[in-house]
């Protein structure tokens, strides 16, 4: 068997002449976000190139998809230096952004610091990514990009530096979604399909679908002791009055009885389980219902939203 020798592309403006005008106008296609999401273990949704920050432009904004969160994104075919460092600060400030991400050719070891520190004294909402963008060639194949993190958010040191201020409900809350995200990431089923999420004291925990207009959502409801699984559609009518359309075949490939929620706005089609949340040693099955129900949603989705 004859094997090629793989080699790293060390020169990135042999590919990307120009930050702006090459390398953040790939970056912004929609495979290349995907890529860098899977590193990052955030959904991307791109709102805008080189979009406005006062008289000055940050390379990509974006918003977390299911969460809304803001993110900016800020490129270098460089090393890091002090000057990028800078307008990643101003810019996270000027968009109010909650996800902060530095791609780089190489990270130097003082702002590899400066950004482990920003990590450790920023609100538990906040968090700052460092990435290498590496390029990596087998023989003469095309040439693959490979994101590399160096420095990301310490969520667990995050999460338990606030733990004395939770409430035994939101303990109770962010212990089940963190065994929900665990089970994700070493389920291959469950992996192949979702991008775990990062888990919050809250009610709910939101998985993509692939698609900007709706989400699947899951929840637990400790004064009802039921759990629900849903497709969440923030602002499209018309969407959901297609999948109602489809009502029956819908309640049939669920198995269940469902509720067709509508708001002002949002709309919700949920099924419900009763669950005793505080039942920890029962966590498995009930994050095994919820992730099968997620499952049978996005087929749902991808079958009747064509």
């Amino acid at each position: 068997m004859k094997l090629g020798k793989i080699k790293r592309v060390t020169d990135l403006r042999s590919v990307w002449h120009h930050e702006a005008k090459d390398f953040s106008k790939w970056l912004a296609q929609e495979n290349n976000l995907i890529q860098l999401s899977e590193a990052i273990g955030v959904d991307i949704v791109l709102e805008e190139l080189e979009s406005s920050v006062g008289s000055f432009n940050v390379d990509l904004y974006a918003i977390e998809e299911g969460t809304d969160r803001r993110i900016i994104i800020e490129n270098q075919l460089e090393d890091t230096n002090h000057d990028h460092l800078g307008k990643l600060i101003t810019y996270a400030s000027g968009k109010g952004a909650e996800v902060i991400v530095w791609i780089v050719k190489r990270a130097r070891d003082e702002h590899r610091q400066a950004i482990e520190w920003l990590n450790q004294n920023t609100g538990v909402k906040i968090g700052f990514f460092l990435v290498e963008i590496e390029l990596w060639q087998i023989d003469d194949s095309a040439i693959a990009p490979k994101f590399n993190v160096v420095e990301r958010p310490n969520d667990w040191a995050k999460q338990m530096k606030n733990a004395d201020s939770l409430s035994e409900t939101k303990q109770l809350q962010l212990n089940f979604w963190q065994q929900l995200s665990e089970t994700i990431k070493s389920t291959e089923m469950y992996a192949n399909e979702f991008s775990p999420r990062k888990a919050q004291p809250q009610h709910w925990y939101d998985l993509s679908v692939g698609s900007s207009s709706y989400h699947i959502g899951l929840t637990v409801n400790t004064q009802k002791n039921r759990l629900g699984a849903e497709i969440y559609i923030p602002d499209d009518k018309e969407k959901f009055a297609m999948f109602k359309l489809h009502a029956k075949e819908i309640e049939e490939m669920i198995g269940s009885k469902l509720e067709w929620r509508e708001a002002t706005k949002a709309t919700r089609i949920i099924t419900l389980h009763s669950y005793n949340i505080t039942n920890e040693k029962q966590w498995e099955q009930a994050t095994e219902w919820l992730l099968n129900k997620a499952l049978l949603f996005k087929q749902i989705a991808k079958h009747f939203d064509k």
